[in-house]
């Protein structure tokens, strides 16, 4: 997924009925400068409490060279009543195997393991509500009420970063569930070279994320919903 979302939240593990899909297979085309970049084929399955979420990347046609390798992201964790909980990220780039990034998120600690190219390390400071690069998307489809604004840590493979998000009306986007009304999470930055990220969800469709965009030194990535299969 996109590297590119909550809320300092409780962590009590929510029962069999908590909101939220049980099964999703979803497809996104990705563009890059407007370019049609691939595709991106996200899948979430959940048993009982526990959740695996994971995203891959796939680049087609003249712009494969900018992006030769395949890229999988993993999210593994626990389905709570305040939303995901990441236990474990990783990306992972098939044409370079020897930069698997991996995070382990201790939630008694507070703490968050690293790994990466063979070498570990430490940060502390892990904060109720934290997601990890792909949990962070569908976060949205699990929290009990949408926030019209929040902060939260997001996790990558190799570092943690705070984000602020403000929501507003996103307007109507055509997807492959019909014409769709959406709200638009903006992330608000403060300095003029960091990641612009924002995602469309739609309200009526448990706030399934129908189109992320991020803009990083010049280039603008964007997804679009193209298939969608969600079991509740």
């Amino acid at each position: 997924m996109i590297k590119p979302l909550l809320l300092a939240v409780s962590l009590v593990v929510t029962p069999a009925h908590a909101a939220g899909p049980s099964q999703m297979s979803l497809l996104y085309d990705l563009y890059r400068n407007g370019q049609k970049l691939g595709q991106v084929t996200d899948t979430f399955t959940r048993s009982g409490s526990r959740y695996t979420l994971v995203s891959e990347t796939r680049a087609t046609g003249p712009l494969k060279l900018l992006w030769p390798g395949n890229i999988r992201l993993e999210s593994v964790g626990m389905v709570t009543s305040q939303g995901l909980r990441p236990t474990r990220f990783q990306h992972a780039r098939s044409d370079a195997p020897n930069k698997l990034a991996t995070a382990r998120l201790d939630w008694k600690q507070r703490s968050i393991d690293y790994s990466y190219k063979g070498e570990s390390h430490q940060a502390n400071g892990l904060q109720n509500g934290a997601q990890d690069q792909l949990s962070q998307l569908y976060q949205f489809m699990f929290l009990p009420k949408q926030p019209a604004a929040f902060g939260l840590q997001v996790v990558s493979g190799r570092d943690l970063h705070d984000y602020r998000y403000a929501r507003s009306e996103g307007g109507a986007i055509q997807t492959p569930l019909g014409t769709l009304n959406t709200q638009q999470y903006q992330r608000i930055t403060d300095k003029p070279d960091e990641k612009a990220v924002t995602v469309w969800v739609a309200p009526a469709r448990n706030n399934l994320p129908v189109q992320v965009r991020v803009s990083e030194d010049g280039v603008t990535l964007e997804q679009r919903l193209v298939r969608a299969s969600v079991k509740d």
